[in-house]
């Protein structure tokens, strides 16, 4: 049923869904020379985020590489063309890697990363809400998650969301799979993301109880568990040193105990029956 003429229907829904085909904007995507201006929210965010993903990458079976702001192309004929990721994970990296000054995908041992993360910065929010899905479409990201701290994000383009999570499809459709405060599963990391404060939050449950943490975090909470193991094993020394003084106070009361009954006996030249 149509609605009447200058009547406008109106959806119960706050959003609705689209899917549609984006032209690549080559000109657009040219990588900038030199290094593009952080603020200092967004670099600590990068960095703990950068820290967290190493040493989650460092348990791993396999090689896995964390980069940040790496040169990610994908046109052989427009090598100046791509995108650079806060920072991406790397499964499985390059070889030379650690030599590598950009990820060429047209090479047969260059893959796009795994999962790619873009910071919303305060200074100019609305390119990671305006268009640059469309970029990580166009290398074949499998999944790319733009997190908000500051929640910078422009109201006109649907923001601030804290977690933005987008997804490559079987068809190869790039899909925001959700936009919120998570926690949200990703499978590149086979993990949960949610926000705490002006942290991306990852780890191995939804509740955040096992959460990754950076090298530092790390370290202390190593440390504060050894410590913690230390006391727990002085405690059980103490306990047992106490419990091994009250068996030899008891043997000792014993022993005493006999020895004046057995005076005892001998005075009246009586058997005293013992406890």
């Amino acid at each position: 049923m149509h609605p009447e003429p200058g009547k406008i229907r109106r959806v119960s829904s706050s959003f609705v869904a689209l899917r549609y085909a984006v032209r690549p904007q080559a000109l657009a995507w040219v990588l900038p020379e030199g290094k593009v201006p952080e603020s200092v929210p967004h670099d600590r965010a990068a960095k703990r985020l950068e820290s967290v993903l190493s040493e989650w990458a460092k348990g791993l079976d396999r090689p896995v590489a964390i980069a940040r702001n790496l040169a990610v192309r994908w046109v052989e004929d427009t090598p100046q063309v791509g995108i650079d990721p806060d920072v991406c994970v790397l499964d499985p990296p390059p070889p030379g890697f650690d030599d590598a000054s950009s990820l060429r995908l047209w090479r047969k041992e260059h893959h796009a990363p795994t999962v790619c993360f873009e910071i919303v910065s305060a200074a100019h929010p609305h390119k990671d809400y305006r268009d640059v899905h469309e970029r990580y479409a166009a290398l074949g990201a499998p999944e790319l998650v733009v997190f908000d701290p500051l929640l910078a994000g422009p109201a006109s383009l649907g923001g601030p969301v804290p977690i933005q999570l987008w997804r490559m499809d079987v068809m190869g459709a790039f899909e925001r799979v959700y936009a919120g405060p998570g926690p949200v599963y990703v499978e590149g990391l086979d993990a949960f993301v949610s926000v705490r404060g002006r942290h991306l939050v990852i780890s191995d449950d939804a509740r955040g109880e096992h959460e990754w943490l950076p090298a530092d975090e790390a370290a202390m909470r190593e440390r504060a568990e050894k410590e913690h193991e230390r006391a727990e094993k002085e405690r059980e020394r103490a306990e047992k040193e106490h419990e091994r003084a009250e068996r030899l106070r008891a043997e000792q009361e014993r022993a005493e105990l006999a020895e004046r009954l057995g005076a005892l006996e001998a005075k009246l030249g009586v058997s005293v029956e013992k406890p």
